[in-house]
């Protein structure tokens, strides 16, 4: 199979190349997936995780890319609930290699089928981020109907859909960024929006929750905005500043095929969308991932033409 690897990770990006890789092996309760598109993260190169397994044995030369959507072509031992030849979505473990491939070998508890009405492209832009908004939501900040929540990044791959999901939720939303994503916040259903080029966050609160995505001093300024027995929740950084009167956690997505359908069965009704900035091919991969400025939205890899 052709896959994007990289081999040394000092080079970083200026060492991943598309080659030819012997195809993956379906171990226990694992599903082969034919690749027709997958989503990575640029920073995912610096995670321990890319470049050893569980054991902590080195895996070089290493596949990144974590999120994908395809369809079953082999089933390993033991597995059971998917079929081949059956639509998926989700993402593969972080100490796997990853979906930056036309085959990847996924633990089957990672994937949910794919309702027939969404398309691949979009289908890989949703496991990582969708999911890590609605656990950082609703299993770590328990958001509920009339509170207020304070959303960094709110343009971004997780922003936009923890603004969506809050908004339906019934939470005020106020939604942060630069100044150019003012209109894109407010259309997925901010109540406010923030620039945090130019406006203060001194103005801002008392809020339920904040949820951050930055960390550093974005995180800082945002814990005394969090009123008694409120949460600041991140997903960058362990949280340095607890708010004086409620909580802080720092938590890292795991798979859940229910709530992976709940997502699926929002973008199908129209409840929830992703943006999608550009779509790339498998051999361009590469030169997106090296990319010095990116576009509003999520960068997709089309495996599959």
């Amino acid at each position: 199979m052709k896959a994007v690897v990289v081999t040394d990770r000092n080079a970083g990006t200026a060492g991943m190349t598309l080659s030819e890789q012997p195809d993956p092996h379906a171990s226990e309760n694992d599903v082969i997936v034919r690749v027709h598109a997958s989503g990575f993260t640029t920073g995912e190169l610096t995670w321990p995780a890319t470049w050893a397994d569980r054991a902590g044995r080195d895996r070089t030369p290493s596949v990144p890319g974590h999120e994908l959507s395809g369809v079953v072509a082999g089933l390993g031992y033991g597995t059971t609930g998917l079929t081949v030849g059956q639509r998926v979505f989700g993402f593969v473990d972080w100490t796997r290699n990853g979906s930056l491939a036309e085959l990847v070998a996924v633990e089957a508890r990672n994937l949910a089928p794919l309702p027939a009405d969404i398309d691949h492209g979009t289908a890989a832009s949703l496991p990582i981020s969708g999911l890590t908004a609605w656990q950082g939501l609703f299993e770590h900040a328990d958001l509920r109907t009339g509170q207020t929540i304070l959303v960094h990044g709110a343009a971004g791959g997780v922003g936009s859909f923890v603004t969506q999901l809050a908004r339906e939720r019934g939470a005020y939303v106020i939604g942060t960024g630069r100044g150019r994503h003012r209109e894109t916040v407010l259309e997925l259903g901010a109540h406010e929006f923030v620039d945090l080029g130019s406006d203060g966050l001194d103005e801002v609160g008392p809020v339920d929750v904040v949820f951050d995505i930055f960390g550093g001093d974005i995180a800082k300024r945002s814990a005394p905005l969090v009123r008694p027995g409120g949460i600041l929740v991140s997903v960058a950084e362990p949280v340095a500043e607890t708010p004086e009167q409620g909580r802080g956690i720092f938590f890292v997505v795991e798979p859940d095929r229910t709530q992976l359908v709940e997502i699926a069965e929002r973008v199908r009704t129209g409840r929830l969308r992703s943006i999608i900035g550009q779509t790339v091919t498998l051999g361009d991969a590469p030169a997106a991932f090296n990319a010095t400025s990116h576009p509003t939205g999520r960068t997709i890899v089309q495996v599959v033409s």
